[in-house]
């Protein structure tokens, strides 16, 4: 199957965490499967809840989660444009033990 290249902003534009204006601090970036709570797991390459206790979901920066997300696309749609992925900041509750989606879920349509 060919691939094209994807383009720079195919899971949203790129952002720096520092740069961002939100009431809770983010601890990484993660890479969300829109219109579900499922983040991509670091190790398994496998989206995961994040209520997962297995879930590694968090990137230290926006390029490693690119390279997730695109090895991702490139293994599992056999059209790119149809991946319903994005990056967003993400933390992780210690007490509760799971990721949190600063966001919440985002939707794939407004």
């Amino acid at each position: 199957m060919d691939i094209s290249p994807l383009s720079a902003d195919t899971f949203g534009d790129r952002f720096t965490l520092e740069a961002l204006p939100l009431a809770r601090a983010p601890a990484g970036y993660a890479v969300q499967m829109l219109d579900t709570d499922k983040l991509l797991d670091r190790l398994t390459g496998a989206f995961l809840p994040v209520r997962s206790e297995q879930l590694d979901g968090l990137f230290a920066s926006f390029d490693a989660a690119y390279a997730a997300a695109q090895a991702w696309v490139e293994k599992h749609c056999q059209h790119p444009d149809d991946h319903r992925l994005a990056i967003v900041p993400a933390s992780f509750d210690h007490l509760l033990n799971r990721h949190v989606l600063i966001y919440g879920v985002l939707c794939g349509q407004p």
